[in-house]
């Protein structure tokens, strides 16, 4: 994996150290793996992700948001020994997981559903009014010309 250092960057610029963080932690996480999961946009500011979570109940699943980071962990119960079952063959995982989104500015997750398996998170970017575009009014009168010629 190929690092960057953006430490040139701190020189020229103000208040980007936050991005450079990010950027950089973003270099460092190993790709996960377990579950698969997908990421997809469903409108223009509206985003999707769904997430394999075979033999999990909602129970088992725990969702976090914290800043603009997105959380899913999901670990299944320990089983006692008088309900201890024989696999002959496992096919189906169900072990722990952690997933770790990093979520842009003003992303929010607006609802979660377990249907099939899967696991689908809704989010969407909601912009302050004071972040949307806006049209200014231009005030002022409209200069009158006044005529000084001499009778």
């Amino acid at each position: 994996m190929q690092t960057f250092d953006f430490s040139p960057f701190y020189r020229s610029t103000v208040g980007f150290d936050r991005l450079f963080n990010r950027l950089d932690t973003l270099g460092t996480q190993e790709a996960k793996s377990y579950p698969p999961y997908n990421i997809e946009r469903t409108g223009e500011d509206a985003y999707r992700i769904s997430i394999a979570v075979a033999g999990f109940s909602n129970g088992d699943i725990a969702i976090e948001t914290k800043e603009n980071s997105l959380v899913v962990k999901g670990a299944k119960p320990t089983e006692s020994a008088d309900t201890k079952r024989e696999f002959l063959h496992r096919g189906i995982a169900e072990r722990a997981f952690e997933l770790r989104f990093q979520l842009a500015d003003y992303v929010e997750v607006q609802g979660a559903t377990l249907e099939n398996g899967l696991l689908h998170l809704e989010l969407k970017r909601e912009l302050p009014e004071s972040k949307k575009p806006r049209t200014i009014q231009i005030n002022g009168s409209t200069p009158t010309i006044e005529d000084k010629s001499v009778n």
